[in-house]
């Protein structure tokens, strides 16, 4: 990218002037919180020697959990042993891939004002409600999704909440934490217990019990239709077509729909068919399952994970928003652009942005003090001014 231009070719507008050197402070409030100081980067080899050893320790940590879950497996299917030994898998390749992005200077810059922010008993005291209804619009409905299209929220939100069922059904089942007995064998009077103890019991002939046998259909339900749309629109829409990979955008949908529907014909054989074709059906309902496990934490299902650091940053933004605009800066607690003083975000998340910036070494950390428009017109200006010299 192109450094700006000492002097912009347009006459500036008041009330802010443009830099008349790179070197230029930021015009940020007296009160701005000084820059993170971080440790020195840390390179390659260690970063991995860390990430293993989270992996490591994430994974030993779910074993230690599902034995002891299972009353040292005396509740423990033997049947559900590949998706038990998938999900450790998962926690490690989590664990791994979670240590190493929060290793890159602005994932941890992120990851830390975004706990701060979290822990603050200030920021608890003054908006107790503020993280409740971040949680509920960025991971709950995704309202950021609906701004740029509702067809795609409404899809995204059956398959978010169908993911969400059916990881809560099949997880705490696979590790042996739920089970579901019947005195008489046969039933219909069940009891479901968590590690062991009564939880509820009900009649399996019934509205609650036929919803319990069958909340893994109705997730299938919820998530066919919304994988379905994502991959039409991969198919069809020229914006997602163009930057798309197989692997990547392509295989995850696919996976999903794979595993609903044969999740869904093992019902109907065991209803309709007497159980034909079963056997086939499981294994390849076990084996869509368990790769689709070890292929969360490297590929494009990794974005679930890193959501909830949104959360952080944008509570972040919010409580510094509102220090600041009890302050009285710029009367909004917005830090202005340089060149037209339109507002553009807080001052503490620029100098974030900024400080993340020379973590990178990149050295326009400076143009984050401008707003989008301007940093198009200084750009134009700066081509104009030495690509184009002496061109008519």
């Amino acid at each position: 990218m192109t450094e700006p231009p000492k002097a912009p070719a347009e006459p500036p507008k008041a009330p802010a002037e443009p830099p008349k050197t790179p070197a230029e402070p930021p015009r940020a409030p007296a009160e701005m919180p000084s820059v993170l100081v971080d440790p020195p980067p840390q390179t390659p080899a260690q970063v991995r020697r860390r990430a293993t050893l989270a992996g490591v320790a994430v994974s030993v940590l779910l074993i230690v959990a599902i034995v002891l879950g299972s009353r040292l497996l005396r509740d423990f299917d033997s049947a559900l042993l590949p998706y038990a030994v998938a999900t450790v898998f998962l926690a490690f390749g989590v664990a791994y891939r979670y240590t190493v992005w929060v290793s890159a200077p602005g994932a941890r810059r992120l990851f830390r004002q975004g706990w701060r922010a979290f822990f603050s008993a200030d920021n608890f005291r003054k908006a107790p409600t503020a993280l409740p209804k971040m949680i509920a619009t960025y991971l709950g409905f995704q309202k950021f999704l609906g701004a740029r299209s509702h067809a795609r929220w409404a899809a995204h939100q059956l398959l978010f909440w169908g993911c969400i069922l059916a990881a809560l059904i099949t997880f705490p089942l696979t590790w042996g934490w739920f089970t579901f007995t019947s005195s008489t064998g046969s039933g219909p009077g069940y009891e479901m217990r968590i590690w062991g103890f009564k939880v509820l019991g009900f009649d399996s002939l019934n509205a609650v019990g036929w919803l319990m046998f069958h909340g893994l259909d109705i997730a299938a339900v919820l998530v066919i239709p919304g994988a379905s749309y994502f991959l039409w629109r991969r198919m069809k829409d020229r914006t997602a077509i163009t930057g798309q990979r197989f692997a990547y955008d392509l295989v995850p949908l696919i996976a999903l729909i794979v595993i609903s529907v044969t999740g869904m014909l093992l019902t109907f054989s065991s209803i309709f068919l007497h159980g034909g074709g079963y056997e086939f059906l499981a294994i390849l309902h076990m084996v869509s399952v368990v790769f689709t496990l070890i292929y969360i934490p490297f590929g494009k299902f990794f974005h679930i994970v890193q959501r909830p650091a949104a959360v952080g940053m944008q509570l972040f933004k919010y409580t510094a928003r509102r220090k600041e605009g009890a302050a009285g800066v710029d009367g909004s607690g917005l830090l202005a652009c340089r060149r037209c003083g339109q507002p553009i975000d807080t001052a503490p998340y620029v100098e974030n942005l900024q400080g993340t910036m020379r973590d990178l070494k990149l050295d326009f950390d400076e143009w984050a003090e401008y707003c989008p428009r301007c940093k198009r017109v200084l750009r134009g200006n700066a081509y104009l001014s030495h690509v184009k010299k002496g061109f008519k």
